[in-house]
């Protein structure tokens, strides 16, 4: 549980950073917006996250129920 806690902080802490900004953010978005795929990409981001966290769950609870069984 430990591992995704910061797992989320660390997430949620690297927002703020950007690795190239262009020079109006709102043009790369208009475009995406303008064809309807900013959704897909919304999506998929959605979609990656989600199973990552699912995975983190899945093996937090194979690792809990180890623990207990070697004590």
């Amino acid at each position: 549980m430990k591992f995704i806690k910061l797992f989320i902080l660390f997430i949620f802490s690297s927002l703020g950073l950007f690795a190239q900004m262009p020079d109006d953010p709102k043009e790369s978005a208009n475009i995406l917006h303008q064809n309807g795929q900013i959704y897909l990409v919304v999506f998929v981001l959605v979609t990656i996250f989600a199973g990552i966290i699912f995975m983190l769950v899945k093996i937090e609870k194979k690792l809990s129920k180890l623990e207990k069984q070697s004590q």
